[in-house]
């Protein structure tokens, strides 16, 4: 158990947090939420040493051994495996399988481990570290962003093992489907506070929300009471017979705290600039062939035919082709084989993380923003620094004295000015905080053009994709259909091979060859195709009915109306004619209510069926 009570800190006259407290209990899982700059990887420092507080205490139980993931990259060994062996424990030097297996989890082939670190990406050796301290079985471990440079599938794994964790977990992340899957408590940094709940982001966010409402109109009833009060003694000060309840009514006024109006928390909210098209077709690939230096074709005999306001996820595991065949899309790269062609009036804007070689280093981020498109304001570009994190002096920043992850941030605010209607993102999201990143969702959700997306981000794919491109078994395919569909038709074979595996080690594999996650997909596909085969008719009739109450309610509306009129005019014969078809018309809409009220039970019950 962790304790941090009456924490304070403070940078350069800005302060994190003040007098903040909370513990971390046995085999809790934390994530730990807040805006960028707002302290998260500040406190990660302090726990483990490497930073300083101003006030408080921060209590840590004796040979209680934390786990960080090192950002630096420093590699002894000759091999992977060696490297990943220097994990383990003194006491388990000798288990090799379990470094093997969470390599393996992480994306590493079998002929990858026997390789030097150096040969591999920066992402495969931030995989390395996270390996090398996995491995090591902390009694705390602390992890920052450790999605960045993992594909689907890794990912998928180290939430598989992340949930398994045996001991305490405290977890940053800009991906929030994955921390909701993997943590028990949220820890979120709000207004210099830190607050600790019992669930995930979306009950966080909700209780912070709650909280505020009932605060500010708490804060309400108590200026308008305190106003009363003070109204009250300025009227009767100077009458006698009320002094005592005058003089009362001062005492509450001098007892009662005032409350602060809560400051504005600026929120994220920007769009992308659309550009008119009214064409059918955006573009048109056939047979696209592509590879490096002679190899064997990363892409062959792709084919995609993109319509207008199409929302195409790519996906796959990294190293596959994904960022090459957007290139290729993007007319970044050209094809060796095959053809593209655009529709003539295709405006289309390309986001990659290493095409920050276009900036230039003598601007500053505003004026990299300014330059982008020729009506671009100063108050627009302002607008679009903010929104990308550079606010203030921040946005006068030279490119040159800027990170990589900023120098991205400064190409995204590049795209959101410019009017487009073809999109092609590549991981957006990578250095993004979780705000950011919903509002980044919210913005090409709204965009009126066609996208095509690279993403690990599972939540992007659910809110977004219409059409997949799948790069899987060393193949590229179409995928007709939403993620969702993907996952209950196809699936990712690693889970199914990690599954057999399993089985296999636990000697029931006969006995659970029923229970595979392929054979479950498809049962689960027969009952959702059964379901609504059963339902979608009684929601027709419930629309029917709902249609047929609305329209009588509107004629007896008229006649209503009528009746009145002919009243006025004493036509007893038209009076007693409206005053039938009155009759007939709430006859019709109580039979309606009541057809409504049959169906709306036989729906809930269908529902409650299938559920289970």
């Amino acid at each position: 158990m962790i304790s941090i009570e009456n924490l304070t800190k403070s940078f350069g006259g800005q302060l994190l947090f003040d007098s903040a407290s909370f513990r971390l209990n046995s085999r809790e899982r934390i994530g730990l939420v807040g805006r960028n700059g707002h302290g998260k990887t500040t406190l990660f420092r302090m726990i483990i040493n490497e930073e300083t507080y101003d006030t408080g205490a921060i209590t840590i139980p004796g040979n209680y051994r934390i786990g960080c993931v090192r950002q630096r990259l420093t590699f002894t060994e000759d091999t992977v495996l060696k490297e990943g062996i220097k994990g383990l424990n003194e006491s388990e030097k000798d288990s090799h399988w379990k470094v093997e297996k969470i390599l393996a989890g992480l994306g590493f082939s079998e002929n990858n481990m026997h390789q030097h670190p150096n040969e591999f990406s920066g992402g495969f050796q931030v995989r390395l570290n996270l390996a090398k301290v996995l491995v090591s079985e902390p009694d705390l471990l602390l992890l920052d962003e450790p999605t960045n440079y993992l594909d689907i599938t890794s990912i998928r794994w180290i939430q598989r093992f992340l949930v398994n964790w045996p001991h305490e977990l405290m977890l940053v992340t800009h991906n929030r489907s994955f921390m909701d899957k993997v943590v028990t408590h949220i820890l979120g940094i709000h207004r210099k506070k830190i607050r600790k709940i019992a669930g995930n982001t979306e009950k966080y966010y909700a209780q912070i929300a709650q909280d505020e409402e009932i605060y500010e109109k708490t804060r309400l009833n108590d200026e308008r009471r305190q106003k009363e009060i003070k109204q009250f003694i300025n009227r009767f000060r100077a009458k006698a017979r009320l002094a005592n309840l005058v003089q009362s009514r001062i005492k509450t006024l001098e007892k009662t705290e005032k409350k602060k109006k809560l400051e504005t928390i600026k929120t994220l909210d920007f769009s992308f600039r659309s550009n008119t098209f009214r064409g059918k077709h955006v573009l048109n690939a056939r047979n696209v062939t592509f590879s490096y230096d002679q190899k064997e074709p990363l892409i062959q005999g792709f084919d995609i035919l993109l319509e207008a306001g199409d929302r195409v996820g790519i996906i796959g595991k990294n190293g596959k082709g994904k960022t090459t065949l957007l290139k290729l899309l993007s007319g970044v790269l050209a094809s060796q084989a095959g053809e593209i062609s655009y529709n003539p009036t295709v405006k289309k804007g390309f986001f990659e993380q290493t095409n920050i070689s276009s900036l230039v280093n003598t601007r500053t981020v505003e004026e990299e923003i300014l330059y982008s498109h020729t009506d671009v304001d100063r108050q627009l570009a302002r607008n679009i620094c903010g929104a990308m994190m550079f606010e203030g002096d921040a946005a006068l920043k030279k490119i040159s004295v800027l990170s990589g992850g900023e120098k991205s941030r400064v190409m995204l605010g590049k795209l959101l000015v410019t009017p487009l209607n073809l999109l092609l993102l590549d991981e957006p999201t990578n250095h993004l905080d979780m705000d950011a990143c919903d509002a980044m969702l919210a913005a090409i959700d709204s965009f009126d053009g066609t996208v095509i997306i690279v993403t690990h981000d599972e939540m992007f794919l659910h809110a977004l994709a219409n059409r997949l491109i799948v790069f899987k078994n060393n193949r590229t395919f179409m995928f007709e259909g939403s993620y969702q569909q993907f996952l209950e038709k196809c699936g990712w074979e690693d889970e199914e091979i990690e599954e057999k595996s399993s089985r296999k080690n636990t000697g029931d594999e006969k006995s659970e060859a029923k229970l595979t996650k392929k054979e479950l997909r498809r049962q689960r596909s027969e009952i959702i195709t059964k379901r609504s085969k059963l339902i979608r008719p009684v929601e027709k009739k419930i629309v029917r009915a709902e249609g047929d109450i609305e329209l009588n309610e509107k004629k007896l509306d008229n006649l209503n109306v009528a009746i009145l009129k002919a009243s006025g005019a004493g036509d007893g014969k038209k009076i007693a004619e409206i005053s039938r078809s009155i009759h007939h018309c709430q006859t019709v809409i109580d039979q309606c209510f009541d057809e409504l009220e049959n169906l709306y039970k036989e729906k809930e019950k269908l529902e409650l069926e299938f559920n289970e």
